[in-house]
């Protein structure tokens, strides 16, 4: 639910108006990184004190603490008030904090992106102009195989010729 700047005026002291003011739209996207983790650190303190404060008030509304001032708090609903101002702040800015780290992540993998293809087509460039042969311009050259030579090609012929022979005997029975 949306607070108006009214309310938020009503239930924090100036400081803390001044703090919640810069956790809005236009004040937001204009502080660089060091600001914004101060910021952040500022408003996580007070919403903490206010959370705290509020918890040791509704102790003692309730008697089970002993009361901090001259009497026990008998409401609480400012402090809390406080409490939910503070942290929607805080919302606001850890939102605003995960935004900037998505977007300095995309703009890394954009990059190594296209580092990888300025490498990669470098790397097809080269494999291009080395040639694929022994010898440039020659092609490849066979190499004869010493057992090729030892054995009598006509014989290697023989007997694959019998294997068809007999393949086709026993398919037509």
């Amino acid at each position: 639910m949306g607070r108006s700047l009214r309310t938020e005026r009503q239930a924090l002291d100036a400081e803390e108006l001044a703090l919640v003011e810069k956790t809005h739209h236009p004040a937001l996207a204009e502080l660089d990184a060091p600001e914004l983790a101060q910021l952040v650190r500022l408003v996580r303190e007070r919403r903490d004190r206010a959370r705290d404060i509020a918890a040791r008030q509704r102790r003692e509304m309730r008697g089970k603490a002993a009361a901090k001032g001259a009497a026990p708090a008998a409401d609480n609903t400012g402090t809390r008030r406080k409490r939910d101002l503070l942290a929607a702040a805080l919302k606001r800015l850890n939102a605003e904090t995960a935004r900037r780290k998505a977007l300095a992540a995309r703009d890394a993998m954009r990059d190594s992106a296209t580092r990888a293809l300025e490498l990669r087509r470098k790397r097809d460039a080269q494999a291009a102009r080395r040639p694929m042969s022994r010898s440039a311009g020659e092609g490849m050259r066979p190499l004869d195989s010493a057992k090729t030579r030892a054995r009598n090609r006509a014989k290697l012929g023989e007997v694959s010729q019998h294997t068809k022979n007999m393949q086709a005997k026993r398919d037509s029975r």
